[in-house]
């Protein structure tokens, strides 16, 4: 159940490039969970909020040309590092294609924040849906939320490890010190 947040300011863009351009981060998303963009019950609940933001600064100084900030928010766990690379290298090339702009010229003006709401914290419909009910639901099998829950218990792993690593290394640095 991804959902975006999309902060453009007004005019930016003709309403087709926006309009192609909240398609394509749609499917981006949808893609970057592990899902394919076509899958009808991904798009049915894959939601793009717009914010015009009144001014944007630079500096302090109004800016020259537009900013965006994109913030791709899924239920944890269905990020990898991998996938959030992959997703903000996609989404500022959808940015670029919907300004009819170059990567280069473009990319120093896109902002992209991946984000997973821990499980147990995504509400809809009036309930908490846990990451596997998600990926139940999205893959229309029920017998499914194992898949979910593995994906889940990988990312957990993986910051568990990051954070043993870093544990390490501070009583290292610590120890180099006394």
């Amino acid at each position: 159940m991804p959902m975006i947040d999309a902060l453009i300011p007004e005019s930016a863009l003709t309403p087709q490039a926006e309009a192609r351009l909240f398609k394509e981060l749609s499917d981006i998303l949808i893609e970057a969970e592990g899902y394919r963009s076509d899958n009808k019950i991904a798009q049915s609940v894959t939601v793009l909020n717009l914010h015009r933001p009144a001014a944007v600064y630079v500096g302090g100084e109004p800016s020259k040309l537009p900013r965006y900030r994109i913030i791709p928010t899924v239920p944890e766990g269905q990020y990898s590092d991998e996938s959030r690379k992959t997703l903000v290298r996609r989404i500022t090339e959808a940015v670029a294609r919907a300004e009819n702009g170059t990567f280069e010229d473009v990319a120093t003006r896109v902002w992209v924040f991946p984000t997973e709401i821990p499980d147990g914290q995504w509400g809809s419909r009036g309930l908490i849906r846990s990451v596997a009910d998600i990926h139940a639901m999205l893959v229309d099998d029920p017998e499914q939320w194992r898949v979910g829950s593995e994906r889940l218990a990988r990312k957990r792993r993986e910051d568990a490890r990051v954070m043993l690593e870093s544990a390490l290394d501070a009583v290292c640095i610590g120890t180099a010190k006394a």
